[in-house]
This record gives C-alpha cells, sequence and structure tokens, in this order.
C-alpha cells in the first residue's frame, strides 16, 4: 500500500507541529484558508460506497445519521494529493437512530432543514475543499476538548478518530452560506487506482450558524435542555479514476 506524501499546500492557520514545539491538536476551527488548486489525475468519488456520518448529543440522547455527496473529486500527482472537493446534499440527509415511517423521523427532519439548523432552503448544499495534506508524525497527538458531562456526553476525538492516522487534512467546510477551515487526522491510502481516506473528528456547530439550543445559553443549561454545540463526523471515503 502506498502513503500519500507530503504535499507542499498550505497549512491550516492556527496550528503547529509537534516538532515545532507543540503537539498537533485535532479539529480546530480557523478562517477560511486559500483552496489547493493543484495538476495531476482526477480521481471521482465513490458515492455508493463512501459515507458521510453525523452524530448530534443533548443530555436526554443523540440521534444520528448521514449526509450524501452528489459530487466530489481528489487530484493526484503521483501518489501526492493536490487538490480535492466535495458537494453534500443538505435536502438527501438521512437520520438512522429511529425507522423513517416514525412520525417523530419526520418531525426531526424537518427541523434539522429549518433555519434553526442547516436552513436547506436557502442553504441546500454543504461543500468541503482541502487546503493542504500534511504526514501524521510519530510525535502527534489526537488531543481531547472538556464536555459537560451527561448520560451522552459527545464522544472524544481520540474514540472518533483512525487507528492508526497517516495524514493531517485541512479544509474548508461551508455550510449556511459561512465557511471555516477544519483540519482532522485520517487515514489515506491509494492502491490499485483507487484512493480511500477514513477520518473521525468533531466540529463545533455554532461556528456555521447553528446556534439552537445553544449549550452556552444559561438559560438552556439550567432547564438541561441543551444540544452539545459538539457534532461529531465520521467519513469512509473512496475515489477512483
Amino acid at each position: 500500500m502506498k502513503l500519500i506524501k507530503q504535499t507542499g499546500l498550505f497549512v491550516a492557520a492556527g496550528l503547529l507541529a509537534f516538532a515545532c514545539g507543540a503537539p498537533n491538536n485535532t479539529v480546530e476551527t480557523s478562517e477560511a484558508q486559500e483552496v489547493a488548486s493543484g495538476q495531476g489525475n482526477t480521481y471521482t468519488i465513490n458515492a455508493a460506497s463512501s459515507t458521510f456520518g453525523w452524530r448530534g448529543y443533548k443530555p436526554a440522547g443523540e440521534h444520528f445519521g448521514t449526509i450524501p455527496a452528489t459530487q466530489g473529486t481528489v487530484t493526484l500527482a503521483g501518489d501526492s494529493i493536490t487538490a480535492g472537493s466535495f458537494t453534500f446534499d443538505i435536502p438527501g440527509l438521512k437520520i438512522e437512530d429511529m425507522p423513517a415511517e416514525d412520525e417523530n423521523y419526520g418531525k426531526l427532519y424537518g427541523h434539522l432543514q429549518s433555519p434553526d439548523f442547516f436552513d436547506a432552503a436557502s442553504h441546500p448544499t454543504a461543500t468541503f475543499e482541502i487546503t493542504a495534506v500534511e504526514p501524521f508524525q510519530s510525535g502527534d497527538i489526537v488531543a481531547d476538548k472538556d464536555e459537560r458531562a451527561s448520560e451522552h456526553t459527545p464522544k472524544h476525538d481520540t474514540e472518533l478518530a483512525p487507528a492508526n492516522p497517516t495524514h493531517w487534512i485541512s479544509g474548508n467546510l461551508t455550510m449556511r452560506g459561512t465557511t471555516k477551515n477544519i483540519k482532522f487526522p485520517a487515514t489515506v491510502s491509494v492502491e490499485n487506482g483507487t484512493v480511500s481516506a477514513k477520518a473521525g473528528f468533531n466540529i463545533d456547530r455554532t461556528e456555521w450558524g447553528l446556534t439552537y439550543g445553544n449549550e452556552a445559553d444559561p438559560a438552556n443549561i439550567a432547564k438541561d435542555q441543551f444540544i452539545y454545540n459538539t457534532v461529531s463526523v465520521v467519513l469512509d471515503v473512496t475515489a477512483s479514476e
């Protein structure tokens, strides 16, 4: 198996390598970075075999599901990623913790599509554009965030990350018209003409304007009716020429 080599792309702002004196921490959100536009062979995402999972948390329970990718490509020069972008269909969101025929499924789906969350009527798609890929060094760590304790405390980044990350991937994530750069550990490989990537990490939904039930609101905390700002994302992606 060939591992993708370090590219010369821009590194997400605000994240430092362990070798420079500080540990590499997982998924910190920064301002949008310059999108990679390298040359090479284009690989197209295999939508049927790729999954983009999400999981949201509140003290009383959890909801999880998937969001389909309508299109996506990864550009490679040899074995090095030089660019990549993905588009996600927000109205195509699926909820997997309850049957589709359940009355609560329709209620939750409608709420997630509403302005309280994704505002799908105004922003029907989300995008992710690669800005940098760099190797996961032996001294790098995946750091966890302290979370408010409950029966459904969000999973830690160390629980979500692949067992043996090979790279840090940085990219601009756009939702609800807001673009932020995120960086996360991933296991990436190129074999027999197929690019494979697996990753798991957390994001703070409020960075993209999804503030309904904000856990930072004292009123929500007092009533124990807040929704955790942390949302878990799990990716398992393949792309081929």
